[in-house]
Parts: C-alpha cells; sequence; structure tokens
C-alpha cells in the first residue's frame, strides 16, 4: 500500500475527515469508527511506516507519549488503560499503517483473544 492509497494517509493530511482528539507535528489521533471500549482512540504517525517493523525507537517514544498524554486527557489515565499495535496479517493488522490502539474505560480482560 503506497501513502496515496492509504486511509490513515489521507486522514493524517486532512483529506477524510475523523473525529482528532490530538495533533501534533509528528502524531494524529482520532477516535475508532469500531469502538471496543468507551475509550477507543487510534494513534498514528503522519508519516506513513508501513508496520511497527519499520519504526525506530523516536517515532515510537512520540507516539507512546502521545497515547499516555490522550489517556490523562481522556481521564482514563488513573484507572488504567491498554495500547495495542497489530503487526502483519497474522498479528490482526488490518491497515497497514502503523497505528496505536489506545483502549480503556472499562476493565480488560487477558488474554485479548
Amino acid at each position: 500500500m503506497s501513502k496515496d492509497t492509504c486511509i490513515f494517509c489521507k486522514i493524517a493530511g486532512g483529506e477524510i475527515p475523523a473525529t482528532k482528539v490530538h495533533e501534533d507535528d509528528e502524531v494524529v489521533a482520532f477516535r475508532d469508527l469500531h469502538p471496543q471500549a468507551p475509550v477507543h482512540v487510534l494513534v498514528i504517525p503522519k508519516t506513513h511506516v508501513a508496520s511497527l517493523s519499520g519504526a525506530d525507537a523516536p517515532l515510537l517514544g512520540r507516539l507512546l507519549q502521545a497515547a499516555h498524554a490522550i489517556a490523562e486527557s481522556e481521564g482514563i489515565a488513573a484507572s488504567g488503560y491498554r495500547v495495542v499495535t497489530n503487526t502483519g496479517a497474522h498479528g490482526g493488522q488490518t491497515v497497514f499503517h502503523l497505528h496505536l490502539h489506545l483502549l480503556g474505560g472499562r476493565p480488560m480482560a487477558w488474554p485479548p483473544g
């Protein structure tokens, strides 16, 4: 998938609307269209990185910092939250643009499935 056809690149670039909850120079975060928890936010880099395999430590740090800041602003940081990334088809990745799922607002079961 190229960045020209990537839905998350289009969201990051403002071509497709999304309910954004965070945006800075490197990261965009928006509400998932099919939430699996009361708070379900996708945190993505603005640049196209296909998966966790292509990310470097500074980018991952920015994504995790953003996820924590959003958890704080959404009121779920104190009670706890989950951050998940799926990598590759067997890992459950369906959109091949690196993204973190920030989930919270209810107790999370383990194992996740």
